[in-house]
């Protein structure tokens, strides 16, 4: 993974990217013989786009959807949801693309194009938050085995040994088709939602509509619509996407198999978390205060008695593929991230024995989440809100520099962003870091005594 020597980075008169990719795997569009579109199939359905997409569907973000669904109905948030997964593909779509061109990692561009002291502060930042992250993908976890009576000391113990068993794999696609089957579960928050009977006319106005907003604190519903720009838009999705790209052995030729795998994944984890939104907004309609249920986090226990054990169980066990599934993904994201900082082997292919410092922090961060959710008494529910309040506001950094890497030509070469792309991106980048500073402002004035709205 190291570059070539010399100016690695010197623009071509082409304006082809002028090093050549340092690749990990083997690409999937290069296989030969009667395998190669089986192979090519397979690239669509199962791929780092749709890892990506629904390891976001993770606990606290199922958790974020839900809590809306039972606090404001379909209302706001359920075309609201789609909006943010919307953006997650732009997001997506560069990471990959950037990935694929270069043969990087997101950490690794960094460190190099932008110095050491940046490479250094953004792999931090992500370390930080997915550790943050982590802990409650475990929570979810635990809530969803809870619910059948799994004692939390072995709830986190499968979660840990989930990240042990992928990193024990010794290949990418043995950790991608474990990540992968239990991923192909978080459709069970459709049966749920369908269970719920809504009406397909309030569906429909409320997507056409946005509304009606029930009356709140503008606090409240601020850090509610933090959480869910923050449940589909964070740092480390980027960070897994393009290293696990890379790992893959995707190049530039799968670019638009690429699109289509980052797209299909868009479009199931939209479902997913429509569907969390849909069968929490039971609650809502009948006026449940979900403070009663495990600090608010308790959504299988508090559905029972209106969809029925059945419908409750199916909901907690779609907590546990989210945690799991999630666990997975971040604990890679952090481990590809500090593997190409260090300049060692980064990837699933590398035994533990070849690349002992990946794997270490791939099992180590999962191990250290665990063993913080087992800390007796903690508030469930705030910590899977503020985890991804955190990443919503550490993502318009990540943005800024996705922005600049797939604007250079030195680096993309003809990949680089069209007009289009650039103007999604700035406006993502503008309403996350408005949607953050405006929670920030209203918290800031109610913690001195002011209140808006």
């Amino acid at each position: 993974m190291t570059p070539p020597p010399g100016n690695e980075f010197a623009a071509a008169a082409s304006y082809v990217p002028a090093f050549a990719p340092a690749r990990r795997g083997r690409s999937p569009g290069l296989q030969a013989g009667p395998r190669r579109r089986l192979a090519a199939l397979a690239g669509l359905l199962v791929g780092p786009g749709v890892l990506a997409m629904l390891g976001e569907n993770d606990g606290p973000s199922m958790l974020s959807y839900a809590g809306s669904g039972a606090t404001y109905g379909l209302g706001f948030f359920l075309p609201f949801i789609l909006v943010t997964f919307a953006a997650a593909y732009c997001v997506q779509e560069m990471a990959m693309r950037i990935g694929a061109v270069s043969g990087r990692g997101y950490g690794e561009l960094v460190f190099q194009r932008f110095g050491r002291l940046w490479g250094w502060v953004s792999v931090a930042d992500l370390v930080l938050t997915n550790l943050v992250t982590l802990i409650t993908e475990v929570i979810a976890i635990r809530l969803g085995m809870g619910y059948f009576g799994v004692p939390p000391w072995i709830a986190v113990a499968c979660a840990v040994s989930l990240v042990v068993l992928g990193s024990c794999g010794g290949r990418y696609r043995r950790w991608e088709q474990l990540a992968a089957g239990l991923a192909v579960f978080n459709l069970i928050f459709v049966a749920v939602a369908v269970w719920a009977k809504p009406s397909v006319g309030d569906l429909t106005s409320a997507i056409a509509t946005w509304g009606p907003i029930p009356k709140t604190s503008l606090a409240a519903f601020l850090l509610m619509v933090v959480s869910n720009i923050g449940a589909t838009v964070t740092p480390w999705m980027l960070f897994f996407q393009q290293s696990a790209s890379i790992d893959k052995g995707m190049v530039s030729g799968d670019i638009r198999r690429g699109r289509i795998n980052t797209g299909l994944g868009a479009v199931l984890a939209a479902l997913g978390g429509c569907a969390a939104l849909v069968a929490a907004s039971t609650l809502f309609t009948h006026h449940v205060d979900m403070s009663r249920y495990e600090a608010g986090a308790g959504f299988a226990e508090a559905l029972k008695p209106f969809l029925g054990a059945p419908a409750a169980g199916l909901f907690a066990l779609g907590l546990i593929e989210a945690g799991a599934v999630a666990v997975m993904t971040i604990s890679a994201s952090s481990a590809y991230a500090v593997g190409e900082l260090i300049d060692t082997a980064a990837s699933f292919d590398a035994s533990p024995r070849q690349a002992p410092l990946f794997h270490g922090v791939n099992v180590g961060v999962a191990l250290l989440a665990g063993l913080v959710v087992l800390i007796p008494g903690a508030p469930l529910m705030a910590i899977s809100l503020n985890a991804n309040m955190l990443a919503t506001i550490l993502m318009p950094a990540a943005l800024v520099f996705l922005l600049l890497l797939a604007n250079d030509r030195e680096v993309m070469g003809a990949h680089v962003n069209g007009r289009l792309a650039n103007g999604f991106g700035i406006a993502i980048g503008v309403l996350v870091t408005l949607a953050g500073s405006a929670y920030a402002v209203v918290s800031f004035l109610a913690s001195v005594g002011v209140h808006i709205g």
